[in-house]
């Protein structure tokens, strides 16, 4: 009896343990934790080796660490990859952290905003809601039954893949292309 309730109670903490595992999606192979703040759990993912390489080189890596709220739209390296021939290699030269900087700020948003909490403010706002960022873009987000995107000031149109990935500092939304402010 005493063996029979001692794997139950083992069998119950594996599976508190596995759905307390379960909110928080992988992303890029890599276990995301929320106890974690945005560049601990990014610098695991093999999808966004590009997006860490960038903000390195823009000096933004005590910022992401820092308190925040932030919400941070992450492109993936194939984003990057999409970019014209030559822009990211061009970008992260150290004459252009600036700008690398502007592109990576425009990104972030100083909240902790779910994908939830954006649909919402799209039905509140009746079907497109401006998301201005910490760069000073002005994304307009819109969503069509699950599907999340986000529109740059020149068309560009990104799709949230993977979101609601919890941090100790706020939220990141995987998305499939690179944001660009109007230049």
């Amino acid at each position: 009896m005493l063996k029979k309730s001692l794997g139950l109670i083992a069998l119950s903490a594996m599976l508190v343990a596995g759905t307390a595992y379960a909110k928080n999606p992988t992303v890029g192979s890599a276990a995301m934790y929320e106890n974690k703040n945005i560049i601990e759990n990014a610098v695991n993912s093999k999808d966004h080796t590009t997006l860490v390489a960038a903000v390195k080189a823009a000096g933004l890596v005590e910022t992401l660490q820092g308190k925040g709220p932030f919400t941070v739209f992450a492109p993936t390296n194939e984003a990057f990859a999409e970019l014209p021939k030559g822009t990211v290699d061009t970008l992260l030269k150290p004459e252009n952290k600036e700008k690398l900087a502007k592109i990576l700020t425009c990104h972030v948003v100083a909240a902790d905003a779910s994908s939830k909490a954006i649909m919402k403010m799209i039905d509140d706002d009746e079907g497109a809601h401006p998301v201005k960022t910490v760069g000073g873009c002005v994304w307009t987000a819109k969503y069509k039954g699950k599907k999340l995107t986000l529109t740059d000031e020149n068309g560009t149109v990104a799709t949230v893949t993977i979101a609601n990935v919890k941090q100790s500092n706020g939220v990141i939304h995987v998305i499939d292309k690179v944001l660009l402010p109007k230049m």
